[in-house]
């Protein structure tokens, strides 16, 4: 039997590493999923490339045998955000909310030397689509007594090899931010959960500055001698957002390998 047969998914962001991981994953255990972002990046309309991203990703679903449609969503644009979720709700609820958008941050520059711009601009873009996304979401879920709510990356101690301007804050920001949610829709029966990683290699992309260090030092900082990989990110979401994990909220998953310790 499959973990989430019968859910309804919706994964903003759906088109990056985590997302498709996830969305994949979700699928995989039976949900229909609803992939939300920006079809094509900006790099992608200047080219001139037609096909979306996120049919890329709904295609290979399908080709899987799972169930997957698209939409183009901004995720911080409220209106387009609250429409979205009501369709998704018209086609039988909202069960499951995760949001893996982008930051936006800028990193490797030391904060002496990063603009305010790019500093706050990981805080405001995670605080923004976090509440607009998990506000849409627990509206229908609250109606149906049942749902979740997932994050992605969770609050930690500072980084000292790397500049990371202000990722770090925009993190401890949405785990505040879970925090109150799970205890305000906790009582509908609605859950929250934040997942943490400590770092998965294969989302860096090729060319990265100093790729090979922080892969070395990511996996290095773990007990286990590995980081957690794509795959182990869509499996315990797929898990986290299954009846399975009912008692399970206003809590962080930590699936770091050891390098987080709890």
């Amino acid at each position: 039997m499959t973990l989430l047969a019968g859910k309804n998914a919706i994964v903003y962001g759906g088109a990056g590493r985590v997302g498709t991981a996830v969305a994949t994953a979700f699928a995989e255990e039976g949900a229909k999923v609803f992939l939300a972002g920006r079809t094509r990046s900006r790099l992608e309309e200047v080219a001139g490339r037609t096909r979306s991203r996120l049919e890329e990703v709904a295609g290979r679903i399908r080709a899987a045998g799972g169930a997957a449609e698209t939409a183009e969503v901004d995720a911080l644009d409220e209106r387009a955000v609250d429409e979205h979720a009501d369709a998704v709700a018209a086609q039988g609820g909202v069960d499951i909310s995760v949001n893996l958008i982008a930051h936006g941050d800028v990193q490797g520059t030391p904060l002496v030397d990063m603009s305010l711009a790019d500093y706050e601009r990981p805080v405001v873009t995670a605080v923004r689509t976090q509440f607009l996304t998990a506000r849409a979401a627990a509206r229908h879920m609250i109606l149906k007594g049942s749902g979740v709510i997932l994050l992605f990356g969770g609050a930690g101690e500072p980084v000292r090899e790397f500049a990371v301007g202000g990722l770090q804050v925009a993190f401890h920001a949405l785990e505040a931010m879970r925090r109150q949610i799970a205890a305000e829709l906790g009582p509908h029966g609605v859950r929250t959960v934040t997942l943490r990683t400590g770092g998965i290699p294969e989302t860096l992309p090729a060319g990265f500055p100093d790729r090979e260090a922080i892969e070395e030092n990511i996996a290095g900082k773990t007990m286990l001698g590995r980081a957690a990989t794509l795959a182990d990110v869509g499996a315990v979401a797929a898990f986290v957002a299954s009846d399975r994990a009912r008692t399970m909220t206003a809590s962080t998953v930590n699936f770091s390998c050891g390098a987080l310790v709890d």
